[in-house]
């Protein structure tokens, strides 16, 4: 079941307006760290890191091996034994920094621990 509106859906019910589909944001990012593994679907590769935001449509993860632009990926994050695991494609990477992650489907009972945490980096604001 899918429960994340992907970027391409999001943009074809509301159209493009001189930014390029893959420059906006369609969900706040707040700041969070979660340990990260991923997976890519293709190739096998394995890439750690930790979370520097996270949000409803994605993360930005901090690692020193991203995996290439446009890789599907498993995605596992990890915070104090709560876990949320999704589908993902890499959409941005910054050499020596990390990448940024879209999340293409993210499973009801990952949803609602997704939801928590961010609800948790409001209520520290």
């Amino acid at each position: 079941m899918k429960n994340v509106i992907s970027m391409d859906e999001h943009l074809s019910k509301g159209g493009s307006r001189g930014l390029s589909v893959r420059d906006r944001r369609y969900a706040i990012r707040f700041p969070f760290a979660a340990d990260a593994t991923l997976i890519d679907l293709e190739s096998g590769k394995q890439s750690d890191g930790v979370t520097s935001d996270i949000s409803l449509g994605g993360c930005f993860v901090c690692t020193s091996k991203p995996l290439p632009v446009k890789s599907r990926v498993r995605a596992t994050l990890m915070r104090k034994e709560q876990r949320v695991e999704a589908l993902a494609v890499v959409r941005v990477v910054k050499p020596g920094i990390g990448m940024g992650l879209e999340f293409l489907d993210v499973e009801q009972v990952y949803c609602a621990v997704l939801e928590r945490w961010i609800a948790l980096t409001k209520k520290n604001r």
